[in-house]
């Protein structure tokens, strides 16, 4: 994907000049003349804006500190860079204080502005992975945390966006890694239920003889081992959402008492004297066929139609690599701030490989 600047200037000279040089860059470029008309692109439902170039100085009721005002109170994070022809130190400085990333001064040579480029770029990423990390662990992730230019994706959004909408259960199918977890998370936090209780069951890692006391609780002195009263992930999850993940390994007596506990809305904790009530919206993931698994016996056919009342397919990454130059600038951007390095960039031979690359782990 190519990044696309917007350069916003009334000079139709400088315009030019500027168009130029982003282009000459490896950018795309799109014009704006006007504080107002660079407002309008950046507003515009498919914008794609990802750098704004602003001249400062613009005639007119709203120059490049009246744009900065309006991008911060309209919410607006695209990264901005000035330009300014005097290179006067209080009015980059009132820029910068506006939310500007950085400045050149007029006219701007190639290196200088590749610099400024790529240092924006790079912060960007870097705040969108920490602002949608923040979102993820407080519950609020939503479907524009998931931007994707796949069409494959775009229709599984689509059908999410409806899923999240309402509080009937949803069965996410998909390979391991493609981010069941992270659509599920999405489909929380687009809906009412959105900063409760989000809590994650591998129904594939817990023992045989734990899964009725992990899913349902159970009380002190239930069984051996049993010293203290535990609450059970529904009891946990009740008022949010219970994402059972890997559903499809759960033993067959723990797939009947599920469906005791999702048909009457409540549940019996090992050794308890009576049952609990929770109200939980339900989301389920596997890695495998759960039909194939009702063909074989291995599951049982009234819950898999209790699960699939909602189902979605989410994709494998080599048949969506539309976003895979995007997930490697976010991880890029992560993982240089973990380890306090600092990458300019991908390289366009780097990003050609793994573009092709089939990624069997997929994005995990």
């Amino acid at each position: 994907m190519t990044t696309t600047v917007l350069i916003v200037d009334d000079d139709p000279v400088q315009r030019r000049l500027a168009e130029a040089m982003v282009r000459r860059l490896g950018y795309e470029a799109v014009v704006a003349e006007s504080g107002t008309a660079g407002l309008d692109a950046l507003r515009a439902p498919d914008a794609g804006i990802d750098v704004v170039l602003l001249d400062l100085a613009m005639p007119g009721d709203l120059d490049g500190l009246g744009v900065l005002a309006e991008l911060r109170k309209a919410g607006i994070d695209t990264p901005v860079i000035v330009q300014t022809a005097n290179g006067s130190i209080d009015a980059v400085v009132n820029a910068m204080r506006a939310g500007a990333i950085d400045f050149v001064v007029k006219p701007a040579g190639p290196e200088r502005l590749q610099v400024s480029i790529r240092n924006a770029l790079q912060v960007d990423q870097l705040q969108d992975e920490i602002r949608r990390m923040r979102r993820r662990a407080s519950g609020a992730l939503s479907f524009r945390d998931l931007t994707s230019k796949s069409p494959d994706m775009g229709r599984v959004m689509r059908l999410a966006e409806r899923a999240a909408k309402s509080t009937i259960p949803v069965l996410i199918e998909g390979e391991s890694g493609v981010g069941k977890e992270v659509l599920a998370r999405a489909i929380q936090g687009s809906g009412e239920r959105r900063g409760k209780p989000f809590v994650t069951v591998n129904c594939g890692a817990i023992p045989d003889n734990l899964v009725e006391s992990t899913l349902f609780g159970h009380e002190k002195g239930a069984f051996t081992g049993a010293t203290e009263r535990h609450l059970g992930k529904f009891v946990e999850a009740s008022g949010g959402t219970l994402f059972l993940d890997e559903i499809g390994e759960l033993p067959l007596d723990a797939q009947v008492k599920l469906l005791r506990a999702l048909q009457e809305g409540e549940v019996d904790p090992v050794g308890g004297r009576k049952s609990v009530r929770v109200d939980i919206r339900l989301i389920s993931a596997t890695n495998r066929s759960l039909l194939d698994l009702v063909k074989q016996g291995r599951f049982r056919e009234d819950l898999y139609y209790r699960l699939n009342v909602f189902p979605m397919t989410l994709p494998p990454l080599r048949a969506r690599r539309e976003d895979i130059p995007d997930l490697a600038r976010s991880f890029c951007a992560r993982f240089a701030a973990e380890e306090g390095k600092r990458v300019r960039g991908i390289a366009a031979e780097a990003m050609a490989l793994i573009t092709r690359y089939d990624w069997p782990g997929n994005v995990r």
